[in-house]
């Protein structure tokens, strides 16, 4: 299947879950991620099933000044 992470397509297998798609990304913490504008805990992601055209945001803190 076809999902968005990060606003780049990506292939996935059809049973893939969110911990598949930060997997796909190679994310290192610290981050937070939604699927469809939807957050979602870390505990949940590799019970969060994805489906065709879902759009994950893995999104990193930036600090600074």
């Amino acid at each position: 299947m076809k999902v968005l992470i990060n606003q780049q397509t990506h292939e996935l297998d059809s049973d893939a879950t969110l911990a598949d798609a930060v997997a796909a990304i190679e994310a290192r913490p610290p981050f937070a991620a939604a699927v469809n504008t939807q957050f979602v805990p870390r505990t949940q992601y590799a019970q969060h099933p994805l489906r065709d055209g879902d759009q994950v945001e893995i999104i990193a803190p930036v600090t600074g000044g």
